[in-house]
């Protein structure tokens, strides 16, 4: 199975998903689904309960859904319950929720935009920037953002032309990449912006994530002209690219007097531009 991993938004909620490309289907986190319907602080807990009560009742349904492995919320691959649309549709059924209703629509939604994005792609971009702007951000930073993404997704692919496998192989070289450039590794990196279990690249400003852009660039560009043939050497090639943007950041900071690597979140930082301009407006309508 082909598999490509997302995050789709349900009223602002997560649920994490996988497309399954030879079947052509979405396979939802069962937890995140029960999560967002109940409302429940402790969905895992609802969803045992629920799979004895269907047990008893002789509905076979919990025993047809499988497990794949998603990005947990401490950043680690677990395996979780996943079901595909059409199980998710009869397990509704057994959740009282207000939600019900609303919830089925999405699934039907969420499986035919992805057949539509399969034909256009462009609409795959249209619909990260609306979710993004919906948690807040910035036109211009969900610009760079986007941009990331693509070019992440480059570097990630010059990684399994090299034979490197997901997971701790990348997890390891992308640490050596950030703690080149920004001499901090990434678990240092979301202390510093007091961060948990959120994304570090969705809490970068601009700048930052051109830097971070730009040794993820220079990383794959030189495994391209390297051809690197072990992980020993990856390793190597992850410092030389991590290092190309950390002098620019040395430069720019020279120019500058200020750290570009800080506490600031593109979040916040775009609350504040915004509470700023509206304060100034209503200033403006006052004074006339």
């Amino acid at each position: 199975m082909t598999k490509q991993e997302a995050i789709k938004l349900f009223e602002d909620k997560r649920v994490r998903t996988i497309w399954d490309e030879d079947a052509e289907e979405w396979y939802f986190s069962v937890i995140d689904v029960i999560a967002v319907l109940t409302d429940s602080d402790r969905p895992r807990k609802y969803w045992s309960d629920l799979k004895l009560k269907l047990h008893k009742e002789g509905s076979e349904l919990s025993d047809k859904i499988g497990q794949l492995k998603m990005q947990a919320n401490d950043g680690k691959m677990r395996s979780t319950d996943i079901a595909n649309s059409k199980q998710l549709f009869r397990l509704i059924q057994s959740i009282p929720s207000p939600k019900a209703e609303p919830f089925k629509l999405w699934l039907a939604e969420v499986a035919t935009e992805r057949l539509d994005e399969m034909q256009d792609p462009e609409l795959s971009i249209d619909r990260s920037l609306e979710q993004y702007l919906k948690l807040g951000y910035s036109e211009n930073w969900i610009n760079q953002r986007l941009k990331s993404i693509e070019i992440r997704k480059e570097l990630t692919n010059e990684w399994k032309k090299r034979g490197l496998k997901e997971g701790l192989h990348f997890a390891t070289l992308t640490d050596i990449i950030t703690k080149a450039w920004s001499d901090k590794t990434t678990k240092e990196y979301k202390l510093l912006k007091g961060l948990k279990k959120e994304n570090l690249r969705d809490n970068m400003t601009n700048t930052e994530l051109i830097l971070n852009m730009l040794a993820e660039a220079s990383t794959k560009d030189i495994s391209q002209a390297l051809e690197p043939g072990s992980f020993e050497a990856s390793q190597k090639v992850a410092k030389q690219g991590g290092n190309v943007a950390r002098v620019a950041l040395k430069e720019l900071e020279s120019k500058t007097g200020k750290k570009v690597v800080t506490a600031q979140n593109a979040k916040k930082l775009s609350t504040q531009v915004e509470t700023k301009i509206k304060q100034k407006t209503l200033q403006s309508k006052k004074n006339k």
